[in-house]
C-alpha cells in the first residue's frame, strides 16, 4: 500500500509504501533529518507529525493511513 508523504515546511512530497522507514523516505525525497545515534534515545531526528504528534524518525516507518501523512522537521543548530 503506497502513502503520501509530505515533508514541511519546505512542502517535499514523495509516495512510500507502509513499513518503510521514515528515514529512508526521506533520504529519497532529497529532505534531511538530522541523526545522532539511530536509536531513538539522543532526539536528534524528532519530527513532528501533522497531528501533533512527536516520533523519531530513526525508529519509525510509514505508517497505514488513508490520508497524507505530514511531517514537520525541525532544525537544531547543535546537530
Amino acid at each position: 500500500m503506497s502513502v503520501s508523504i509530505r515533508f514541511l515546511p519546505d512542502d517535499v512530497a514523495i509516495n512510500a509504501e507502509v513499513g518503510e522507514a521514515l528515514l529512508d523516505v526521506a533520504q529519497r525525497a532529497g529532505v534531511f533529518i538530522p541523526t545522532g545515534c539511530l536509536m531513538g534515545s539522543c532526539h536528534a531526528c524528532t519530527v513532528e507529525l501533522e497531528d501533533g504528534d512527536v516520533i523519531r524518525a530513526c525508529l519509525s516507518a510509514v505508517p497505514p493511513t488513508d490520508e497524507e501523512l505530514r511531517i514537520h522537521i525541525f532544525s537544531d543548530p547543535t546537530w
